[in-house]
């Protein structure tokens, strides 16, 4: 041993400078030599190398991994060593250091602590996944409801998850939580890392117990409950009333009860016994017409008798145009001689009405709004060619008529023109033809004849 020693010093002298750096091999090697440990030698990849690496390369590569796996101090120390032959405190130096080297060199080899680890690592799995379905908000809200209700199907339909969970495994959760203490301890560390306003407005999500309910549903529906009333009541009942509950939120929960009818003065009609369900018509002739009946609209009312007035008035006036009115516009039945009555004069018959002479004198022509007529020819066909005062027709105190072109377009009586300005007589049974409409012209033979015998006598006078 000695003399390896002395050779090892020897060979130390002859080093060069450059070599200084592999240091860490000899330093293996007399541990080696020393204690007669076989070091395996270093895996390689079997993969090619674009470029081959030199010596100092290959050393600070298992330099720089055996530190970042290798604990404790660093092993380089011993390497550096003076150029005299060492001494016998030094060779307990390196022997020491060599035993410093050959147990972390050991365990980086041994392949058991890692697989050990990797079992490790994957003994929570199942956890992990189980924590990433049920939410730390999700225990929160079923650790409340069931302290509320206790009752995991009141939970099951009540509760808002943040997923939709069946009533099975809300079960299997709950009974985690209270017999696993590993899914209980990391359920808890997870809850705890909430923040406080999460928690507020989870705890606010509460359901209602029966002992709450019951008091809200002691209030009349009748009634009309402020927020004051329901201060008052948690005032009285703390011990009963969630914490996180506000008399806002009180107010909205006695809502839905009235809605529903569960309060305590209310009561729902039973369904009628028998196979015959009562369906809408039933149900509406079971309704009285009186309750139905709106209450009086006095906008309405005022609308209706301001209409009511306007109609009425318009009426009036209708009214007192009809004596002025001097010609009626009668519907014809047929082409047989009409039945002329002791106001009529005589009378122009065209193919869809007929016009009624009363007075001495009419006026043929269009009428338009500003210029109203006696006869409006517009009525019978078309009359775009019609002047607006087109002619009159005018009877003489001997029973004579005559008919006076007033317009532009002649007027043709039996078939000759009358122009512009010119009159024509009429007789019994004249066709009068005015830009294209045709009229006959018939006369109250009675009548005109009385109207000539009173002349008659006036004249001698």
């Amino acid at each position: 041993m000695l003399a390896g020693a002395t050779m090892a010093g020897a060979g130390a002298q002859s080093r060069s400078e450059d070599e200084e750096s592999l240091g860490v091999k000899d330093v293996k090697r007399t541990a080696t030599q020393a204690f007669g440990i076989s070091v395996p030698k270093r895996r390689s990849s079997s993969r090619s190398i674009k470029r081959k690496k030199f010596d100092d390369e290959l050393v600070e590569s298992s330099l720089v991994k055996s530190s970042s796996r290798v604990k404790g101090p660093p092993v380089i120390e011993p390497v550096r060593c003076s150029g005299s032959e060492p001494s016998s405190s030094e060779k307990k130096k390196v022997t020491k250091s060599g035993m410093a080297l050959t147990l972390p060199l050991t365990m980086v080899v041994n392949p058991a602590p890692i697989t050990k680890r990797v079992k490790k690592s994957k003994q929570p799995l199942h956890i992990t996944k189980d924590l990433g379905r049920w939410k730390p908000t999700d225990d929160l809200l079923l650790i409340n409801a069931v302290l509320q209700t206790t009752d995991l199907t009141s939970v099951h339909l009540g509760v808002k998850f943040s997923c939709r969970f069946t009533l099975r495994e809300i079960k299997e959760r709950w009974y985690a939580l209270l017999y696993d203490p590993v899914i209980s301890k990391l359920a808890w560390q997870a809850m705890r890392q909430l923040h406080p306003e999460a928690i507020a407005a989870i705890q606010s999500k509460a359901l209602f117990s029966q002992a709450e309910e019951g008091l809200l549903a002691n209030i009349g529906s009748t009634s009309q409950p402020k927020l004051d009333v329901f201060q008052e009541l948690l005032s009285k009942h703390p011990s009963v009333f969630h914490p996180s509950r506000t008399p806002k939120s009180l107010l909205v929960h006695w809502q839905l009860l009235k809605q529903y009818y569960l309060l305590d003065d209310q009561s729902v009609q039973p369904l009628p016994k028998g196979d015959q369900v009562l369906n809408f018509s039933d149900a509406e002739q079971m309704v009285d017409d009186v309750k139905l009946k709106e209450s009086r609209d006095e906008v309405l009312e005022h609308e209706l008798m301001i209409s009511d007035r306007h109609q009425k008035k318009e009426i009036r006036q209708l009214e007192q145009e009809l004596p002025r009115w001097q010609v009626l516009v009668d519907s014809i039945t047929g082409m047989s001689m009409p039945d002329f009555d002791n106001q009529t004069l005589a009378a122009l018959r065209g193919r869809m009405v007929r016009y009624l002479m009363r007075s001495r004198e009419i006026t043929l022509g269009r009428a338009t709004k500003d210029k109203p007529i006696d006869v409006d020819l517009s009525l019978e066909g078309p009359a775009w060619k019609i002047s607006r005062k087109q002619g009159i027709i005018k009877l003489k105190n001997n029973g004579d008529f005559f008919i006076a072109n007033e317009g532009r377009r002649p007027i043709y009586i039996d078939g000759r023109p009358v122009l512009s300005g010119n009159k024509w007589k009429l007789n019994n049974n004249s066709v009068v033809e005015i830009a294209g409409l045709r009229f006959v012209f018939l006369i109250n033979l009675e009548l005109i004849s009385l109207i000539k015998a009173e002349a008659a006598k006036m004249t001698p006078q």
